[in-house]
C-alpha cells in the first residue's frame, strides 16, 4: 500500500537527516491521519492517499504562482522541490492522446451525444483514469468531444 511506502520513506528521511523530505512527508502523513480520522478508518486506501497528495501538489502549485508574482523565487523553488517529492507517490500521468482515446471510446460505449450526457461519461471514465489524469483536463476533453458531437461531427474531433 502507498501509505506503507510513505511511512518507510519517512523513516528513511529521518535516518538520512533529509530535512526537506522529512518535512514534506511529515506534513503528508499528518494530512493522511486527519482524513483517516474523518473517515473513521485505521488505514486509507490508495485512492484516498492519491487524492490527498494531489491536493497538496495543487496547493503548492498555487503557492509557486503567488511567490513568483511576489518576486519570492527562493520560496517558489522550495515549493517546486516539495512538489517533486510528492509526485514520486503519484501514479504516472496518462498522456493527452491516451486520455482522448479513452474519452472517445467511453462516449461511444455509453452512447453519449450531448453535454447532457457528461455525467454518465464522467462516471464511466473515472475508475479507468483515477489518479492518472487531472480532472480538469478530463472534463475539458469530454466537454470538447461532446460539443463536437452536438455540432454534427460524429467522430468528436
Amino acid at each position: 500500500m502507498l501509505e506503507d511506502k510513505i511511512m518507510a520513506d519517512f523513516k528513511e528521511a529521518m535516518k538520512s537527516r533529509d530535512a526537506l523530505r522529512h518535512s514534506v512527508i511529515s506534513f503528508l502523513r499528518s494530512q493522511l491521519k486527519n482524513i483517516a480520522i474523518e473517515k473513521k478508518q485505521d488505514k486509507l486506501d490508495d485512492a484516498d492517499v492519491i487524492s490527498v497528495i494531489k491536493k497538496q501538489v495543487k496547493q503548492r502549485a498555487e503557492s509557486i504562482e503567488k511567490f513568483r508574482i511576489g518576486q519570492r523565487l527562493d520560496l517558489a523553488e522550495k515549493e517546486e522541490k516539495e512538489i517533486e517529492i510528492l509526485k514520486k507517490y503519484l501514479p504516472e500521468e496518462i498522456s493527452r492522446e491516451e486520455l482522448d482515446r479513452i474519452v472517445e471510446e467511453t462516449i461511444a460505449a455509453v452512447g453519449a451525444s450531448s453535454l447532457k450526457d457528461m455525467g454518465k461519461v464522467m462516471k464511466e471514465i473515472m475508475p479507468k483514469v483515477s489518479g492518472r489524469a487531472d480532472n480538469k483536463v478530463l472534463s475539458e476533453s469530454i466537454r470538447s468531444k461532446l460539443t463536437k458531437n452536438e455540432s454534427g461531427d460524429p467522430t468528436g474531433r
